[in-house]
């Protein structure tokens, strides 16, 4: 396992739209494993693949010590609203009111391939609407509106510089995450 570059906001990949997974095999695991490592030395509760710099439509998420695994993730139903600031791993220092569904039904496939449906509520339900937009080409900041947008954008533009060829730089965590467990974050 390994933690890889994060891609920042100017990279292009963030703006791509992923391409389904056709089959879970050891190399799509491999990528898992990796989002995994890199999600928890980013102090992160979810990663997108465009996020590492891949096209696949895979994403990880863990609020709570489960890890969830999502690959080729469709939203079945969204209902509720609410507004909470975000952040975003691949946009660091920088934080929104984004609003989004309170619950969600996501159907995908797991590690494994299978395919499961998953409800979700509160901060899970927000961090797979998150994913799911990355997967799109989306952002957090592309829920903003366009005062908090482009204040957002003049924040990044001040803190970019810190990126060079837009790559976020991380270091393995010293003690691994055992699973089921995760550090303490709320960075998207």
């Amino acid at each position: 396992m390994s933690v890889l570059d994060i891609h920042v906001l100017g990279s292009p990949v963030l703006r791509a739209v992923t391409k389904p997974v056709p089959v879970v095999d050891a190399a799509v695991q491999q990528l898992i494993d990796d989002m995994f490592d890199t999600m928890y030395a980013a102090s992160g509760i979810g990663l997108a693949a465009p996020q590492v710099g891949r096209t696949e439509r895979v994403a990880v998420v863990d609020v709570d010590g489960n890890r969830l695994v999502l690959v080729n993730p469709e939203v079945v139903w969204a209902e509720g609203s609410d507004v909470a600031e975000e952040g975003c791993l691949s946009i660091p220092g920088v934080f929104g009111d984004v609003e989004r569904a309170l619950r969600v039904s996501v159907r995908a496939l797991d590690r494994d391939g299978n395919p499961f449906e998953v409800e979700a509520a509160e901060l899970l339900a927000r961090a797979i609407q998150h994913e799911v937009d990355h997967l799109h080409g989306r952002l957090f900041i592309d829920h903003l509106s366009f005062l908090k947008r482009r204040a957002a954008l003049a924040r990044w533009d001040a803190l970019k510089e810190r990126y060079p060829g837009y790559l976020r730089k991380l270091q393995p965590l010293r003690n691994p995450v055992p699973a089921g467990e995760r550090p303490q974050s709320e960075n998207l």
